[in-house]
């Protein structure tokens, strides 16, 4: 049997925002001293498309691989369906898996394939062909019935792996990589493909990845992951818009940092003073007055405007054009060397190189964390 098919008795699966959430409550997970899960709690509903999104080494996989039951906390606590599955064997747990490697019987068809979770399961032969008749329909594989995987191509093949996760109605799908082996433009396409299942069906899903567009498209809300514990978990917009640590500003959004000082802060705004020279005019935020800070603004949100009116200034250094985009690179003249901002622009609003220029943002889209060590 594929390593990504666990057996269960069939189960119902709930719209979203109905029934039982699966809750995880402080998994904890160490390796010979290395601890690569600290103290991971959250609540997932039904119906949620969750993912677990961070570097290589960050616990992602880990945390999904103590929810399945192909790895055993040290401590900690997993509830499915107000069930404690924390020390099921994975068979048990009821729920399906898909992997980046599809894990498909060779020497059965498509359909064949799809069924066997089912066959598994004892289903009588008459509602057999009904859920995999729909399942590959649903898919786009209906076609493809007949098929060996060795006829398929790399997406074909996936979307095999994943109904067969589906077929018997799991109420938990955990998928893990499951588009890294494929190319960009097939994996755009699984992306909303899988969407639009999770979505029609009502599924809870969880999900790892690295690909930081991926998350951003796929999911409800998404755990940011490091060293083993979730930096934050929220949704794409508030994690985009609203980072709580420079971390996850930098990871998720690729931000620029600007040295500074807290000058003012009231109920509308936060002004800090650059380094550079320049006043900044940030949304609200904690640091208190006199605050070393770092403010951060993503490259998307940064605009370009006459030196004498930006927060600082600079001269440009690099214009890449990336289809409808430029990036543009801004070495700071009144800051110290190697000082570079990062911008991304409408290509029609490209610069040029060596032009001085200024920068400028809406104080709502610059985040403001106080510096380490308070400089």
């Amino acid at each position: 049997m594929p390593e990504a098919e666990v057996m269960s008795e069939p189960a119902v699966v709930s719209p979203p925002g109905t029934g039982k959430p699966l809750s995880v409550t402080a998994l904890r997970k160490t390796y010979g001293g290395v601890t690569a899960v600290d103290e991971v709690s959250m609540e997932i509903a039904a119906g949620e498309f969750v993912t677990f999104l961070g570097a290589s080494g960050s616990g992602k996989t880990t945390t999904l691989m103590m929810i399945a039951g192909f790895c055993e906390p040290d401590s900690g606590s997993i509830v499915v369906g107000g069930r404690d599955v924390t020390r099921l064997a994975p068979q048990k747990r009821g729920l399906g898996f898909v992997f980046q490697q599809y894990l498909l019987f060779p020497h059965l068809s498509v359909w064949e394939n799809v069924a066997f979770p089912l066959q598994l399961r004892g289903v009588p032969k008459a509602e057999l062909r009904r859920r995999v008749g729909e399942t590959l329909e649903m898919a786009g594989l209906s076609g493809m019935a007949r098929r060996r995987p060795r006829e398929l191509s790399g997406g074909q093949q996936q979307r095999v792996a994943l109904c067969r996760a589906l077929v018997y109605r799991p109420p938990v799908i955990l998928m893990d990589e499951p588009l890294g082996a494929l190319d960009k433009k097939l994996r755009d396409q699984l992306q909303t493909e899988i969407k639009r299942i999770q979505r029609e069906l009502g599924l809870t899903v969880i999900y790892v990845t690295h690909d930081q567009e991926e998350a951003l498209v796929l999911s409800d809300r998404i755990a940011v992951m490091r060293d083993g514990l979730v930096d934050q978990f929220d949704t794409p917009q508030e994690l985009f818009e609203r980072p709580r640590t420079p971390f996850v500003a930098d990871f998720l959004g690729a931000a620029n940092f600007l040295p500074g000082q807290v000058e003012e802060r009231t109920a509308e705004h936060c002004l800090v003073r650059l380094d550079t020279g320049g006043l900044l005019r940030a949304r609200p935020q904690s640091p208190p007055r006199g605050a070393r800070v770092q403010a951060a603004v993503q490259p998307g949100r940064l605009e370009l405007c006459p030196p004498a009116e930006g927060f600082c200034t600079g001269t440009v250094e690099t214009v890449t054009y990336v289809g409808t985009l430029v990036r543009v690179t801004v070495r700071l003249l009144d800051g110290t060397p190697g000082d570079v901002v990062r911008l991304e622009l409408p290509a029609g609003r490209a610069p040029a190189v060596a032009e001085r220029v200024g920068l400028t943002a809406q104080a709502a889209d610059i985040s403001v964390f106080e510096a380490e060590g308070g400089g």
